[in-house]
């Protein structure tokens, strides 16, 4: 049912009899499937309560995150005694996790629709030495889950703050309150007094940022009416660009982690869907004259199944044609039998014509 439900991965979670949580991911429906033991993990509600100022649950989750991947491929010899992980198995686990989110064209994907990022980083071993350890075997991956925020530049706590109420929707604005400025005599005393709201200009560090978290993004949307006054003016942290006639912002990108955390490490990785041939082991490993014997004993195994699906496939075509046949027979006597009810009742009409006209003369 995977096809047609559209389903082409499945991430299966258990827990072991001795407490260990495993992972496993199958590509569906051939496979192959990676097999995780998850070290440490943290859930999202965990995530939640540890940040500040937490986010989500609103339109993050309608469109794919944004995959970025680290340290995927290990930059030692390609020598098999030196490579503690051998490299088809980075390309089949690059490749499995790439083909988890649909591909982003930055040509055709809108900016907008970027409002998360997962962040996948593996590992590398630290080998201090030239001979093989458990340690330099393993292969773990570090997944963190983030929200994309960004907010103008250029404004600060308090200017901004009016500047979002009065642009915002009327379901958002009704849960943002506009500050009170009921009691000051001039709206100079909001902005330039930090202690009023602590918004004011006078404090550098709220309006301090890196320039590399710093980006400019062109806005397509249909302005509002407004009357002549104020037709000629960009709004606040906004540029217009005069020479093309596009508005562009200026606005500072953060992450808000979402969760959940998860540092998984590698131990099986098997041909099949949760099944099959084994390609590569943490723990086991195999000489040459015994992975000889397992191909030899896999390509029986693969013989078998054809054979077994070959006769299955002749019975079920026999049955089928039984069925027809059986059908095809219980129509004809029917046919048959009312033939000859038919003819009956005419052989008994016709005998009884001339009792009747007997009957009729006497």
């Amino acid at each position: 049912m995977a096809g047609p439900l559209g389903v082409s991965h499945l991430l299966l979670f258990s827990k072991s009899s001795t407490g260990n949580t495993n992972l496993r991911l199958a590509l569906v429906p051939k496979g192959p499937t990676l097999h995780f033991r998850v070290e440490k993990y943290s859930l999202c509600k965990d995530v939640q309560k540890s940040s500040r100022h937490p986010t989500g649950g609103g339109k993050e989750y309608l469109s794919p995150p944004l995959l970025v991947m680290n340290n995927f491929f290990s930059q030692d010899a390609d020598d098999a005694g030196m490579r503690p992980v051998p490299r088809h198995l980075e390309t089949l686990a690059t490749t499995v996790f790439q083909s988890l989110f649909p591909p982003i064209s930055p040509q055709i994907t809108p900016l907008s629709s970027v409002r998360r990022v997962l962040l996948l980083n593996r590992e590398l071993p630290k080998s201090t030495s030239t001979a093989r350890s458990i340690d330099e075997s393993k292969y773990v991956v570090n997944a963190r889950h983030y929200a994309i925020v960004t907010k103008p530049t250029g404004l600060s706590k308090g200017v901004r703050r009016i500047s979002v109420v009065g642009r915002t929707s009327k379901e958002r604005r009704s849960r943002m309150a506009m500050p009170n400025l009921g009691k000051l005599e001039d709206v100079a005393d909001y902005i330039a007094d930090p202690s009023v709201a602590g918004a004011g200009y006078t404090s550098g560090s709220e309006n301090e940022m890196e320039t590399d978290a710093e980006v400019e993004i062109s806005n397509t949307n249909p302005l509002r009416a407004c009357d002549a006054k104020h037709r000629g003016v960009a709004p606040d942290g906004e540029i217009k660009n005069h020479l093309n006639g596009v508005r562009i912002h200026k606005r500072a990108v953060r992450l808000v982690e979402l969760g959940p955390r998860m540092k998984l490490r590698m131990t099986k990785v098997e041909e099949g869907v949760c099944g099959g041939k084994v390609i590569w082991h943490e723990y086991l490993s195999k000489s040459e004259s015994e992975v000889r014997e397992m191909e030899k004993i896999w390509e029986l195994r693969k013989r078998e199944k054809a054979e077994r699906k070959r006769v299955q496939k002749e019975n079920v075509e026999r049955s089928r044609y039984r069925k027809t046949s059986d059908e095809k027979n219980v129509n004809i006597v029917h046919e048959d039998f009312s033939d000859d009810r038919a003819g009956y009742d005419s052989e008994n009409w016709d005998s009884e014509e001339p009792e009747v006209e007997e009957w009729v003369q006497l």
